[in-house]
């Protein structure tokens, strides 16, 4: 029986990360045999700089793309340009002949400029996702997702999340024990928990341009662990309930609820990071009225526990 085949895409200045993710699993063999027939694919078979490091030498064209069963785009050199049409062109052939496209982190943009993603689900870096939508705004982006497969067309969030990508089409084509072994050769876990909500940066702003407003969050930050009452907060700020709240939100652009469940969760952060103290203790001290109160606004924020959250983020401890 014949292996299943990938190829490979290269591009201008590809980033090596992107484009050893897939060549590693991809590449990988069984005791007996490989696993995927790999080939390397480049616009009229030409060699790729690799980000000024090194040289990728192509198998051959994209004519080797209308025979895999897995075309891989792994990252994209520019957000900014549209792939060649030849390019686009194979993407569609392979697609519409019943292949896997996959697009690696940035290589989303790639499938989306040849028109693939339109009225689908899928997932790229979280930083892109405002250019990304602006961009394709007929494509459904999953924003936590750390990949998106809909009708055979694979798409992944940034970095590390191409490497989880990899191995659900490895589960794919080849079922979850020899993914496993993959994932084990390379020391990864087979399955990741959560999504980027975990990895994305979210800020909390310091100040706002209104000075009585700045004196209340410096003030409810000193106590997040006290309860708070709106009516309590309004008159701390010597207005009435109806302008404060309005106030409120047009200086942080949240609720005083929201706002109150943002910090505390920040501070969550913090302690779960910087300390060995307990789930309970952390949610006292960050303000919850309960550890399960805690521990719900957490996995809805960041799509993981708290304990997975400090397995990951956590210092080592001795």
């Amino acid at each position: 029986m014949s292996l299943p085949s990938v190829g490979l895409i290269l591009h201008p200045n590809i980033s090596p990360f992107h484009f050893s993710v897939p060549y590693t699993v991809f590449g990988m063999a069984s005791p007996d045999r490989p696993l995927f027939d790999l080939s390397i694919v480049a616009l009229e078979g030409k060699p790729q700089q690799a980000e000024r490091v090194m040289t990728l030498r192509p198998d051959g064209g994209l004519e080797l793309l209308d025979r895999v069963d897995i075309a891989v785009v792994p990252g994209w050199h520019d957000l900014n340009e549209a792939p060649p049409p030849e390019l686009s062109e194979a993407l569609v052939r392979c697609h519409e002949r019943g292949a896997h496209v996959v697009g690696l982190c940035y290589g989303t943009y790639a499938l989306a400029y040849a028109g693939l993603l339109d009225g689908r689900r899928a997932s790229t870096h979280w930083m892109a996702e405002q250019d990304f939508s602006a961009r394709f705004p007929g494509v459904k982006l999953d924003t936590n997702a750390l990949y998106v497969e809909e009708d055979r067309l694979v798409t992944s969030a940034g970095t590390a999340a191409g490497l989880d990508c990899c191995l659900f089409l490895v589960r794919e084509y080849y079922g979850a024990q020899v993914a496993n072994k993959v994932a084990r050769a390379m020391v990864v876990p087979p399955h990741r928990e959560g999504g980027q909500a975990q990895f994305i940066e979210q800020p909390v702003a310091t100040s706002t341009q209104d000075a009585h407003i700045n004196r209340l969050l410096d003030y409810l930050r000193e106590h997040l662990a006290e309860p708070h009452t709106i009516d309590e907060l309004a008159a701390r700020t010597a207005m009435s309930r109806r302008t404060f709240t309005r106030h409120f939100h047009k200086a942080t652009g949240m609720t005083v609820v929201a706002w109150l469940v943002s910090e505390r969760l920040r501070r969550g952060r913090e302690l779960l990071e910087t300390t060995s103290l307990s789930v309970e203790a952390i949610a006292e001290r960050a303000g919850f009225q309960t550890a399960t109160s805690f521990r719900q606004h957490f996995r809805q924020r960041h799509q993981v526990s708290p304990r997975d959250w400090r397995k990951t983020f956590g210092e080592p401890r001795d």
